[in-house]
């Protein structure tokens, strides 16, 4: 008996200690992601005073772009989807939206409302897909090509339009997600302006719920009505304000979102597209450049920029949510494990030195330790290893510094982009920033320690987050 309380003394100084070193290691380099992505978007928003997007709209060099749009089932939301991408604001533009064997009527959809007819058009698959079973085309509409296709998951849809793809860039876009007019021009900057081959660029992702749409525009935005969706405006806002923008300028781009991102298409083709064995293709594409540029010793350069907007439907129900953030780090763990050669290993920069450790130990690992830790700490008190007072001033440190994150990060998008004008929508936003981590957080991190769960047990599966159609 003495050796087995021995032993659980032992185990549970470990994992105190585990939990320690996760609260300041995740704070501290949050803080740090937060002091460079306020000096980053300041400098940028000044540097965009001395820029003109026509000088993009109207270079000869400006390099064409085709829009990459995958769905299955979006009978709600696609034709509202692509009508609004076919007004996106640039010069050299396709559009391919990538049916992938829906079962509802996405497809008819399409054919009826762009009045399409199929087409005989050569299909040589560099990448291997699943069947195409037909191109629909109107020739007074000739930048829209429709493809269906047998279904394959999103990774082969995705890499059927890059089979496609004639341009030199193509982009991604979810089909619940609306383009600004000027977005994908903001994009393709950094591509331009580059001097080292942008193999990728990604842009920020705002939620669509609760804004007026028409005629396939945002015209007026508001926040969401429930406060399950206005908690996820303040975690996107953190997270591509903060997050992105802080590795971008490190120079430690390992996430971009494929629900708006521009990618080099050969390079993408050398480095076999979008993979099958993870459930977040996008992240996926993004190590896997990595490593291939590290393997054939080519200079690549992964841009985010905070300003090209894509708007998109959040989950509104808590069922979808916990199928959203299950899958997001399922496809994390899954991703991390297959390139994991590249933890610490020096050749691969600041992703493999500091990129790769963070998001293993903080954003996978640590999702099993903060969740056990609101179990396992209170029995340490219980037996008397942690002084109650003392992990009571550390519970109350850990969510006052959370929600002075997601306030930052609120007053980082007032300071500079002021999507939301209202004063009201910005304090209900600050209200909503200072209470995330009263209820919400947790809820997240059930749903991160489920998917790391199945990632454990070896389930694979595709959760789909069903779109109930705002732009209606």
């Amino acid at each position: 008996m003495e050796l087995w309380r021995q032993v659980f003394i032992y185990g549970m100084n470990v994992f105190n200690l585990l939990i320690v070193s996760y609260f300041f290691i995740a704070n501290g380099v949050y803080t740090l992601l937060m002091v460079i992505s306020l000096a980053a978007v300041w400098l940028y928003n000044r540097r965009l005073a001395y820029q003109d997007l026509d000088d993009i709209r109207e270079s000869p060099v400006t390099p064409p772009v085709t829009i990459v749009i995958p769905a299955w089932n979006e009978e709600q939301i696609i034709v509202e989807t692509t009508e609004s991408t076919l007004q996106t604001d640039y010069p050299e533009l396709e559009v391919v939206v990538v049916d992938d064997g829906s079962n509802d009527t996405t497809l008819k959809r399409l054919i009826d409302n762009f009045h399409l007819v199929k087409m005989d058009l050569i299909y040589r698959p560099q990448i291997p897909t699943q069947t195409v079973r037909g191109f629909y085309m109107n020739p007074d509409l000739p930048t829209l090509l429709v493809v269906s296709k047998e279904n394959g998951g999103k990774p082969d849809a995705l890499n059927v339009g890059v089979n496609i793809c004639r341009t030199p860039y193509f982009c991604t876009l979810d089909s619940d997600s609306i383009l600004e007019r000027d977005a994908l021009l903001r994009l393709m900057r950094p591509v331009i302006h580059s001097p080292i081959n942008t193999v990728v660029s990604g842009g920020i992702v705002r939620v669509m719920n609760g804004c007026q749409v028409r005629d396939g525009r945002v015209t007026k935005v508001e926040l969401p009505k429930s406060r399950l969706e206005r908690f996820q405006v303040v975690e996107y806002l953190r997270s591509f304000l903060f997050g992105r923008t802080g590795w971008d300028l490190l120079g430690g781009t390992m996430i971009v979102s494929g629900a708006f991102a521009v990618f080099h298409r050969d390079t993408v083709m050398e480095a076999g597209g979008f993979a099958h064995d993870t459930v977040t293709e996008d992240m996926d594409l993004v190590v896997q450049l990595h490593h291939w540029a590290s393997k054939h010793n080519r200079r690549i350069r992964m841009s985010f920029t905070s300003d090209p907007v894509c708007w998109t439907e959040c989950p509104s129900t808590l069922r979808m949510l916990g199928n959203q953030r299950r899958r997001w780090q399922l496809g994390l763990c899954q991703t991390l494990w297959k390139h994991s050669e590249m933890l610490f290993n020096r050749k691969y920069g600041m992703v493999g030195n500091f990129s790769f450790p963070f998001h293993f130990y903080v954003e996978a690992l640590g999702a099993v330790v903060e969740f056990l830790g609101y179990f396992m700490v209170p029995l340490a008190i219980i037996f008397g290893m942690v002084p109650a007072m003392l992990y009571l001033l550390f519970v109350l440190l850990s969510l006052a510094y959370g929600g002075l994150l997601s306030i930052g990060a609120v007053l980082l998008e007032e300071l500079t982009y002021r999507r939301y004008p209202s004063y009201r929508d910005l304090t209900r936003l600050l209200w909503y920033a200072f209470i995330e981590n009263l209820g919400y957080r947790q809820l997240i991190l059930y749903y991160r320690f489920e998917g790391v769960v199945r990632f454990l047990t070896g389930y694979g599966r595709w959760e789909k987050v069903t779109h109930v159609g705002i732009a209606n």
